[in-house]
């Protein structure tokens, strides 16, 4: 299992609307790293939920759905997207400045490259994450 990290802006997309609607397509990447992510997606994979913005942190926990396929929003060129489904939120929100100040948790991409919109996380920062959010899976 590989595990991953979603930004998106709570004005744009948010962690209760994607819990009212219970599944989502992860369209709209247009970045040739992020698209690189997606595309390594595979079904089962565990996917953190940042809000970005103000808010600056991680507020729930997902899961692949779908494998990539062609992003339906793209008027031209190649992105991709996948489905995810809502696994959870977190017990307690873990913010930009808890993982800067972590030892394991600043190595994350999300920390060292702000503006991506999907990354991979390792083992020990997803099990970080869960630790410091008080969630169990």
């Amino acid at each position: 299992m590989n595990y991953w990290l979603v930004k998106s802006e709570p004005e744009t997309y948010s962690w209760s609307q994607f819990v009212k609607e219970g599944k989502t397509a992860w369209t709209g990447v247009r970045n040739f790293a992020a698209r690189l992510h997606l595309r390594a997606m595979k079904r089962g994979d565990l996917v953190f939920f940042y809000h970005s913005g103000e808010e600056k942190s991680v507020v729930g926990l997902a899961r692949v759905e779908k494998e990539f396929y062609s992003d339906p929003t793209a008027k031209e060129g190649d992105w991709s997207c996948v489905d995810l489904k809502v696994e959870k939120p977190l017990m307690k929100s873990v913010t930009l400045a808890q993982i800067k100040s972590d030892k394991i948790l600043k190595e994350m991409v999300l920390a060292k490259q702000s503006r991506l919109s999907v990354s991979p996380i390792t083992k020990a920062q997803f099990e970080r994450l869960l630790k410091f959010s008080e969630t169990k899976i």
